[in-house]
Parts: C-alpha cells; sequence; structure tokens
C-alpha cells in the first residue's frame, strides 16, 4: 500500500493557509453577498476546527486527526454544492472558487495520511504519543 504524500504537518500548514484563502477570497476574487459570507463562515469554522485537531498544528488537540478527514471529505461536497444550493451558481468567480475549493480540498483529503497523527514520531523509542479525547 502506498503511502500518502502529505502528512499531518503538512496538511496542517495546508489547514492555515485555507483559512486564510477563505477569509481573503471575497477581496482577492470580487464577489459579496451569501457566497463572501459563506467563506468568512468556512474561514472560520477551518480555523477552529485546526486548532481543535489532535495534530502537530493543533493547539487544543481534542478532534482526533481521522475525524477532521471526515470533515474534510463532507465539507468538500458542500463546497461543491455550495453555489447551487445558495444561489450563486451565476456569480462566476464566486462558483469557479467554490468548485475549485472543493476540488483541491478533495485532492487534499485523498492525499494525507491521516492516522500518520497516532503513530509514534521518530525519536520516540517505539512509545507511542497518546492523545486524550
Amino acid at each position: 500500500m502506498m503511502k500518502a504524500p502529505l502528512s499531518p504537518k503538512i496538511h496542517g500548514y495546508g489547514d492555515y493557509l485555507i483559512v486564510a484563502l477563505f477569509a481573503l477570497a471575497p477581496t482577492l476574487f470580487g464577489f459579496s453577498g451569501p457566497p463572501a459570507v459563506l467563506c468568512y463562515i468556512l474561514a472560520l469554522m477551518q480555523l477552529g476546527m485546526s486548532l481543535l485537531t489532535a495534530y502537530p498544528l493543533g493547539v487544543a488537540r481534542l478532534l482526533p486527526f481521522p475525524v477532521h478527514g471526515t470533515i474534510e471529505a463532507v465539507i468538500s461536497i458542500v463546497l461543491l454544492a455550495a453555489p447551487f444550493l445558495f444561489g450563486f451558481s451565476e456569480v462566476v468567480a464566486a462558483c469557479d472558487f467554490f468548485i475549485v475549493s472543493a476540488i483541491g480540498l478533495f485532492l487534499v483529503w485523498l492525499g494525507t495520511d491521516y492516522k500518520a497523527a497516532e503513530r509514534p514520531m521518530r525519536g520516540d523509542m517505539g512509545m507511542r504519543r497518546h492523545v486524550q479525547v
């Protein structure tokens, strides 16, 4: 079985980059209204989830990384459907942003090793790191 190329640490950096991208997208791509509000909500949700995830860049480490992955898989589907569900499919910049974001998030989900955060890290002398939930 091939190992997923994205480690929890690399995934974490990407998560915080996504927070910034969603927060800035309405300004960068020139859309407002419901798609902008949805971007701000998604940025806050991603920030909260990242801070709470049990991975190298998490702060509280309450949310298991595999659960984080499941949430991201669901969000990728929501992102794909959002322009149609929330009535902004004719706002080209917003529709394109959400569709490209959905595809990108899905590819990140496919490429991330969500079990790696549960394995011992190099230098642990074989001892597992346990995260209490």
